[in-house]
């Protein structure tokens, strides 16, 4: 009987559409996060009766057809990228981008890779890094004897070295924009991966045309909202439900029809 095919893909489109959710509700309290949703297409139609067929000799037509279709299919899981919203941390090595742009951050294999979490220490060797030690781009090492370290707005680091009251530059940080940021390949850690889909990265500085600022001692939140998740983790539950009925009644027709003499 179709209808418990066509039902079962509807249970296993729900099923994706859950734990889609279930990974936004994961991450509402991870730094840069962009939430998920996952999209759907109906899958191919059976034509019984095709519109436009010729019905008599004289040319008649059928105006409307019969088609049946075969269910669904989870077509992709795209990522909405707006702003989460910024919360102050005091830590004077936390930054926030306000608006477009991402962090570049060079892996261990030498790969540059991208980031929204402005979370960043010094290491032993005086750099600048992220929470697992990669190095963020254009790399900036800081001084032993550092005391106060100042970044502005454009991305320009000052510190106060050793006993001196002058503020020194150590280096620009720069941001990197993609002409399709969705395409961006999500590879864990709070880090993407430059694709084809996202096309090249465009490198500036803060507050160019188009570029987003920097905004220190706070850092970004996941734009991840608690209760649309809710809602939709509802509605995917009862999805699921009304399909598994489906399939409870076309068992029940398929019951009945056996036990006929």
């Amino acid at each position: 009987m179709r209808a418990l095919h066509i039902a079962s893909t509807g249970m296993m489109a729900q099923e994706r559409n859950v734990e889609v959710t279930s990974n936004n509700i994961a991450n509402m309290r991870t730094t840069g996060y962009k939430k998920q949703r996952a999209q759907f297409q109906d899958l191919l139609y059976q034509d019984l009766r095709r519109s436009g067929s010729n019905t008599s000799a004289q040319g008649n037509q059928v105006p409307v057809g019969v088609q049946i279709g075969s269910g669904v299919r989870l077509a992709a899981t795209s990522r909405i990228m707006s702003q989460g919203s910024l919360e102050s941390t005091g830590k004077e090595l936390d930054v926030a981008i306000r608006g477009e742009g991402y962090f570049q951050i060079t892996l261990p294999d030498g790969t540059t890779a991208y980031s929204r979490d402005g979370s960043f220490e010094i290491d032993s060797e005086g750099r600048l890094v992220t929470a697992d030690g990669y190095e963020v781009q254009p790399g900036i090492t800081f001084p032993d004897d550092t005391r106060d370290i100042t970044i502005s707005n454009d991305g320009e680091i000052q510190v106060t070295v050793g006993n001196s009251t002058q503020n020194t530059t150590l280096g620009q940080l720069t941001l990197a924009r993609f002409i399709n940021k969705a395409g961006l390949e999500p590879m864990g850690d709070n880090l993407f991966l430059e694709t084809n889909a996202s096309g090249a990265p465009q490198v500036a500085v803060p507050n160019a045309d188009g570029y987003g600022n920097m905004l220190q001692k706070y850092l970004e939140s996941a734009n991840v909202n608690s209760v649309t998740e809710i809602s939709d983790l509802i509605a995917a539950q009862r999805a699921y439900e009304m399909n598994s009925r489906v399939i409870q009644a076309a068992d029940d027709m398929l019951s009945a029809t056996s036990q006929l003499s």
